[in-house]
């Protein structure tokens, strides 16, 4: 195991809750949870962004979103017009996710280009992009042009999975996005972990933030069941 303290396990987490059902019981849940464990965020669809935004605004927890979720199939425009409506709803983190058809069609340049449009909309208003590459889908070859596509295109992070696709994050996946994006560019493992064993492992794969809905259950150094 590693020897990171609970705080500094903490900050590598984006406490997640975007299943289609989620409350505002819910919400709050995992609001008061990242303020008491002082998580790096909350990860939360886009209608409840403000919401969020309001009840952590004096903390230190960011509130982060997803965009184009969870097909990446709308058009480009569609998702800088959410990209602008987050933030300027209180979200500093977007997380969108690839025309992963166009991606493995060959069409790169389309990727890298929608990856900076977002890029430049998040950064212009003081935002970071993280950008889904939906590995499960993609072969190792994909995986490195996707994560290529990520660096072209000015966006702070890649991102392994939605957690609603076939798989979540696998080791050799975070390991190649590490080796191709270079030491220093965000890389963030979500879906399927489940326990501080499978955080640790990430991380010393080369994940520097980890997208988990089981935050305090790895916190305790517990497992829980849950599927992101």
């Amino acid at each position: 195991m590693m020897s990171l303290t609970k705080h500094e396990l903490a900050k590598y987490m984006d406490h997640t809750l975007l299943k289609a059902d989620a409350t505002k019981k819910e919400i709050q849940a995992i609001i008061d949870e990242a303020k008491e464990y002082d998580f790096a965020s909350i990860c939360v669809n886009p209608y409840w962004v403000a919401y969020g935004a309001e009840k952590l605004k004096d903390t230190t927890v960011n509130v982060c979103t997803v965009i184009g979720f969870p097909l990446g199939a709308n058009t480009t425009a569609v998702k800088v017009a959410e990209t602008i409506d987050a933030i300027e709803n209180g979200a500093t983190e977007v997380d969108m996710v690839i025309n992963i058809g166009e991606l493995k069609g060959g069409n790169d340049a389309m990727v890298t280009d929608e990856i900076a449009q977002l890029a430049k909309a998040a950064h212009d208003r003081g935002a970071i992009l993280k950008v889904i590459i939906e590995t499960a889908l993609l072969t190792e070859k994909e995986i490195i042009r996707a994560s290529e596509a990520t660096v072209k295109g000015g966006a702070d992070f890649v991102k392994t999975s939605t957690g609603f696709s076939t798989a979540g994050a696998k080791l050799k996946d975070v390991k190649l996005m590490r080796e191709t994006v270079g030491p220093n560019f965000g890389v963030k493992a979500s879906g399927g972990i489940h326990s501080r064993q499978e955080a640790d492992d990430m991380i010393l794969a080369g994940a520097t933030r980890l997208g988990v809905s089981a935050s305090v259950a790895i916190m305790n150094d517990e497992i829980s069941k849950s599927n992101y």
